[in-house]
């Protein structure tokens, strides 16, 4: 991440769009410039008693296995090297199915909850009581690319809104100097698919996600090249402020073009946000530690965990941060299918000791009893082995019939896992949790009844849950 300062952040003041942000900031209605962005929605929430007001959702790109990290399956070890016995033919996306593999990694129940949970995240282990495992996730797709979008928007195919979209619609934002819906994307690469994981769909195009790097310039072009005098600055920023107006109202309504306006003016707003959010310098050295920022394979991860609960501090709505990259060769993702001892140790390993920091942190802060966070692949992985001969190999296939996902924070039972898969962890079979299911809950969680925030598109009321969705009670506090 950029090192920030002082100096830095009066030289971009004195010069390019910083002047304008300061002077939309001072010579502004303070009330107004303090005041939240309000909800576009139709029927805005609360619907009903709001539990959680903001969220980070952690998204673990390629599919992390359930059976080797919150789902334990003793009947895994004991038919170890054996075939699936079971009527039905395993749908894989491979199609190789091989014997079944016991967990690579030791499980143990923890903390006083005695939620089981494996040596895989050591970390989050310790931090057990916080959550609340749903074990019975199944999806309707084992490619990558729609069953990410699915996880996302509640559809297989693009062109829909994600949930941070929808919440952007929905509930506005706390603050307006800075984006309702933040994206921090892996800094290895994006996920399959690209920026429509993070896609506004047919929503009013101000409701996108805005990416905000944890490594690197944190936007790109925030800054002007080069300095120009602050006169002539404000000039061309009030010339295009009156030529976009004049357009406006020539063509009548148009969303990009309101969105385009709407973005200038957050963006000169930014350029004061962005440095003073971003810089985490001013941080304890105890927190840095926490975050593992300090560690070279932890420090990455850690940085955008802590960029992400700086961001929720200051009034952004939902952000979301991706673990994976993109796929091919090398594979920088969850995607296990040749190695799983060597993947998941690397991937779990950068994320682990951050993602507990943060709830720790969240926690301490009196932050966890109004934030939600949500940890969620968009699939899980075969107990069998991925192997086209009948033997027990090393990696595992996709597998949509069953896996699971976490949540923690505001409004829900701690420590407690919810649902269940076979006794090997191949199928959802109790108290199974649709996307859409998932979905209702967090919007629920949110204030949020998802029958009732609703966009008109194409002659019918789009929601997130499509015509589906049915709140897990259960997890609920």
């Amino acid at each position: 991440m950029t090192e920030l300062n002082r100096r830095d952040v009066f030289s971009w003041v004195s010069s390019g769009l910083g002047t304008a942000a300061l002077a939309t900031l001072l010579n502004g209605d303070s009330a107004a410039n303090a005041a939240s962005v309000p909800s576009q929605a139709d029927d805005p929430p609360p619907h009903h008693t709001q539990k959680a007001k903001r969220a980070i959702h952690i998204c673990l790109t390629g599919g992390f296995s359930q059976v080797d990290s919150f789902d334990y399956r003793p009947a895994l070890e004991k038919l170890h090297g054996k075939s699936l016995l079971s009527e039905q033919r395993p749908d894989v996306f491979f199609g190789q199915v091989g014997l079944l593999r016991k967990n690579d990694w030791e499980f143990r129940q923890r903390g006083d909850s005695g939620l089981w949970v494996s040596e895989l995240f050591p970390h989050l282990a310790e931090v057990a009581d916080e959550l609340t495992v749903i074990r019975s996730m199944f999806a309707e797709t084992s490619n990558h690319t729609p069953a990410t979008f699915q996880q996302n928007t509640g559809f297989r195919l693009n062109g829909f809104p994600v949930m941070g979209s929808w919440l952007s619609y929905g509930m506005g934002c706390e603050t307006d100097d800075l984006p309702a819906f933040v994206v921090i994307p892996d800094s290895r690469g994006v996920p399959a698919g690209g920026s429509i994981n993070w896609s506004n769909g047919f929503l009013p195009a101000q409701h996108q996600g805005v990416v905000i790097r944890s490594k690197g310039e944190p936007i790109d072009d925030l800054f002007p090249a080069s300095r120009r005098p602050a006169d002539k600055e404000a000039a061309s920023r009030a010339l295009l402020a009156k030529l976009n107006q004049r357009h406006l109202e020539e063509r009548g309504t148009s969303d990009v073009l309101s969105a385009r306006i709407r973005s200038y003016e957050l963006a000169a707003k930014m350029q004061l946000a962005v440095p003073e959010v971003t810089d985490l310098d001013g941080e304890t050295a105890a927190t840095h530690e926490a975050y593992g920022l300090n560690g070279d394979q932890t420090a990455d991860f850690g940085r955008g965990c802590l960029l992400a609960r700086r961001l929720l501090e200051r009034g952004v709505r939902f952000v979301q941060l991706f673990a994976g990259g993109a796929f091919g060769s090398p594979r920088i993702n969850w995607d296990g299918h040749e190695d799983m001892l060597r993947n998941h140790s690397r991937e779990a390993g950068r994320i682990d000791k951050p993602i507990a920091g943060l709830l720790s942190d969240l926690r301490q802060r009196g932050m966890l009893e109004d934030t939600l966070v949500l940890f969620t692949s968009e699939f899980g992985r075969t107990p069998f082995t991925q192997s086209a001969s009948n033997e027990v190999g090393l990696g595992r296939d996709h597998n949509q019939e069953g896996f699971s996902v976490w949540v923690a924070g505001a409004g829900l039972k701690h420590g407690m896992a919810y649902g269940s898969t076979d006794e090997v962890g191949w199928k959802a079979v109790e108290n199974r949790v649709h996307w859409h299911d998932f979905h209702a809950t967090v919007l629920h969680l949110l204030g949020i009844n998802h029958e009732r925030l609703t966009f008109y598109h194409n002659g019918i009321r789009q929601r997130l849950t499509s015509v589906h969705g049915e709140v897990v009670t259960p997890i609920l506090s």
